[in-house]
């Protein structure tokens, strides 16, 4: 027979008598755990409801409705041709677009070069005198003329305002004199 002392009393206790303290020991600590268990099932199962009920009644409050309808609110709005478009809140504003005039040698690097540059289909070379004594023999209106609205020879195409036609015929011109320039 074993004999265990016991740390209360300091009473020694039979191997029997330790067993069933053992015993109620465990059983002590399952009730607990399982009362725990129910404890947290029960606040998990108060929350769901909760948290469904509360989402369910700040859906249906106006202040919320207004508010997400706010911000889905389309940002703008587009005017179709033969129909009205009528918006109070929108303020139309025209702004006047200002257009920036390119030198003549901004308008060469930006376009005539891609050509010029190198003599692709054609076009005399900047710099190369002898390619251009024919054209400028023909007169300065008659070059600026073929820059300005093309111009097929039996070399090349060249097409109006070197395939630029957003550019004015003052940049055009100017740039044809930054080319001749360069003779």
């Amino acid at each position: 027979m074993a004999v265990i002392k016991s740390f209360r009393s300091g009473k020694t206790l039979s191997n029997e008598e330790a067993k069933h303290d053992q015993q109620f020991f465990d059983r002590f600590i399952f009730i607990i755990g399982l009362l725990m268990g129910v404890a947290v099932f029960l606040f998990v199962i108060a929350r769901w409801i909760g948290v469904a009920e509360q989402t369910a009644n700040m859906q249906n409050d106006p202040a919320y409705q207004q508010a997400v309808g706010e911000r889905i609110e389309p940002v703008a709005r587009i005017a179709v041709a033969g129909e009205d478009f009528v918006d109070e809140a929108a303020a139309v504003v025209e702004v006047e677009t200002v257009k920036t005039v390119m030198t003549g040698p901004q308008v060469y690097n930006a376009v005539c070069s891609a050509c010029h540059g190198a003599g692709i289909a054609g076009a005399p070379k900047t710099g190369d005198a002898g390619a251009w004594t024919t054209r400028v023999a023909a007169g300065r209106d008659s070059v600026n003329g073929n820059a300005i609205n093309g111009f097929q020879g039996a070399a090349g195409f060249m097409p109006p305002k070197g395939g630029r036609t957003d550019l004015s015929d003052g940049e055009i011109i100017d740039a044809v004199q930054y080319m001749l320039d360069q003779l």
